[in-house]
């Protein structure tokens, strides 16, 4: 009972979050006064935030807890909302300024999800 080898990777399902082509993430990276709850939550507790941030945007809400996580959803974000950027760019936002990252991707998520 052998099965074929898989040849390409499986498409996703489609995510709730609306697919853009604006360019440009829609606050900066340090625009915490734009939404003072969201990071006073992620500066307190980012695992929190994080779990909310993947559950919000469509995958499996650990994905904030497994090590290199959020650089993956935040290059996915990048990706469906047509952000450039490059992996290593997120690898390295995410490593050195990972709590402001975080709030910005929860911010994010939270005004795509509205419109």
């Amino acid at each position: 009972m052998s099965q074929a080898p898989m040849v390409c990777q499986p498409v996703s399902i489609v995510s709730p979050v609306t697919l853009s082509s604006e360019g440009s993430w829609s606050t900066g990276r340090y625009d915490c006064c734009s939404d003072c709850l969201m990071c006073c939550v992620g500066f307190c507790c980012p695992a929190i935030l994080s779990c909310y941030v993947s559950h919000k945007y469509g995958e499996h809400c650990c994905l904030g807890l497994v090590p290199g996580g959020m650089t993956a959803l935040r290059t996915e974000m990048r990706h469906s909302y047509g952000i450039p950027g490059t992996v290593c760019r997120d690898a390295l936002s995410m490593c050195l300024c990972g709590w402001c990252e975080l709030c910005r991707m929860a911010r994010e998520v939270h005004t795509r999800s509205l419109s």
